[in-house]
């Protein structure tokens, strides 16, 4: 029986074919056709608006909080016990908010992005609920159902548990105001990746915490940490439910927002400026780690 076959010998380089891969090249930007006048008139009109609405107010509470000096500064916000106790509330609530909505959020993000289920266009509006509505009405809706006036109310005072004008109720109004913005960032993240990569790692034997932890989470991670930034600042600066709720009782339920009122009223400026000026430093802060990790994130 005749053999067609040839034996492969070996091969000089130079036979190979040569693949040219042209090198990427960053398409020119349009071209621009605006009068140079045009151009101008409009950057000034934007950075004068921006200055005036953002720039001078900021300047303001910096420059009237040290106005008596930084020893004055300091003492206005750690001398009173009032404002030392505004701060630490603030910095518990804040960070107990962000949590509860991490969880809630990824559950909320995952089951949308995931499962396609009757009234699932009713949960994403109920998502975006807190968004839509007036925070002072988030307040009264928390007093109506949370109140000592309320069944619920009655029953959890008769069980040792105080949540309007307690911490807790806090607690549960800044985690409602702020609870679109963890779920928000996440289901748009989570239906673009799809669920591809994490069906393969349960088709190689991973467990469903094991899929979780090392597939779902690298994959979310710079959106879940943006969605905590925000939500963190708002966590922070919240006055509309919190107002509600807190009853305004000073060294208990004040958290920075109500005390800067509360001392604005009261005509101590310098006192209010310094409180002030502690929410603006976050604000700041907050804006820098949102800058940050948005190169972070388009450098991939």
């Amino acid at each position: 029986m005749r053999n067609d076959s040839v034996a492969a010998g070996p091969v000089s380089p130079s036979a190979l074919p040569v693949v040219v891969v042209p090198a990427y090249i960053k398409p020119p930007s349009p071209a621009r056709n605006d009068p140079a006048w045009v151009r101008y008139t409009v950057i000034s009109i934007t950075y004068l608006v921006v200055g005036l609405l953002v720039a001078v107010p900021l300047a303001h509470v910096f420059h009237q909080a040290f106005s008596a000096g930084i020893g004055s500064y300091f003492q206005k916000l750690f001398g009173d016990k009032d404002t030392r106790h505004a701060i630490f509330l603030t910095l518990m609530v804040a960070p107990v908010s962000v949590a509860m909505n991490v969880i809630f959020g990824v559950l909320a993000a995952w089951l949308v992005s995931r499962f396609r289920f009757p009234g699932r266009a009713l949960l994403v509006s109920l998502i975006d609920l807190p968004m839509s509505i007036s925070p002072v009405v988030a307040g009264l809706v928390f007093m109506l159902v949370l109140g000592l006036q309320s069944p619920l109310g009655s029953w959890l005072r008769d069980h040792g548990w105080q949540i309007i004008f307690a911490p807790p109720g806090l607690v549960l109004a800044t985690a409602f105001i702020t609870f679109p913005l963890v779920a928000r960032e996440l289901i748009p993240l989570m239906e673009a990746d799809g669920a591809d990569e994490e069906m393969a790692a349960l088709s190689l034997g991973a467990n469903g915490w094991q899929m979780f932890w090392l597939v779902t989470v690298p994959n979310i991670r710079w959106g879940l940490l943006y969605g905590i930034i925000i939500c963190n600042a708002r966590a922070m600066g919240e006055f509309g439910a919190v107002h509600v709720v807190s009853g305004k009782i000073s060294g208990q339920t004040d958290t920075l927002p109500l005390r800067v009122e509360k001392l604005f009223q009261e005509y101590d400026l310098p006192g209010a400026f310094a409180a002030a000026s502690i929410l603006t430093l976050l604000a700041l802060l907050t804006l820098i780690a949102k800058a940050i990790l948005e190169r972070k994130v388009n450098q991939g």
